[in-house]
């Protein structure tokens, strides 16, 4: 295996649910994100998310075709975003809060329904001080579900 290589697969990450709840405030229902795999610490990841009829909002959203409502596709773009920050910053930094200054560039492309796996990529675009911003894609079977640019500030509490 080549020295690249090798720098490729250590760089590599996979964060489960108790330590993504570590890094972050989020909890159920509000937590979004199951599982961050290919953490590449500050820079990008992929989080997970089961969509499981289970979820409260399907209550509502709607009772005879249950689609995921976009603002919480929204959210758990920037819950993946959020702790790939935290992890950049160090422990010294879980649990601190994560506030949307904006998005841009939103768009929906397919329904993420229940029994989809969505797999949310997040991209660094820039990041200085406590200021971050991201672009992220959602994404069931490889199809485009939604993507968009959200910049958010980290605060302590």
């Amino acid at each position: 295996m080549s020295e690249a290589g090798e720098t490729s697969a250590q760089t590599l990450e996979t964060i489960d649910i108790m330590r993504i709840m570590q890094m972050i405030p989020h909890r159920y229902p509000m937590l979004l994100v199951d599982r961050v795999v290919d953490l590449i610490g500050g820079e990008s990841a992929t989080g997970i998310k089961n969509v499981s009829i289970n979820e409260p909002f399907f209550q509502g959203h709607f009772p005879s075709y249950p689609v995921m409502p976009g603002v919480l596709i929204v959210e758990a773009m920037a819950q993946t975003a959020g702790v790939v920050v935290i992890k950049m910053l160090g422990n010294e930094a879980e649990g601190r809060l994560v506030y949307f200054m904006s998005i841009e560039d939103c768009r929906f492309r397919k329904p993420v329904v229940p029994g989809d796996q969505m797999r949310i990529h997040v991209k660094k675009e820039r990041g200085r001080a406590n200021v971050w911003k991201f672009h992220c894609v959602a994404k069931v079977e490889g199809a485009l579900a939604a993507e968009a640019t959200v910049t958010a500030m980290i605060l302590d509490r």
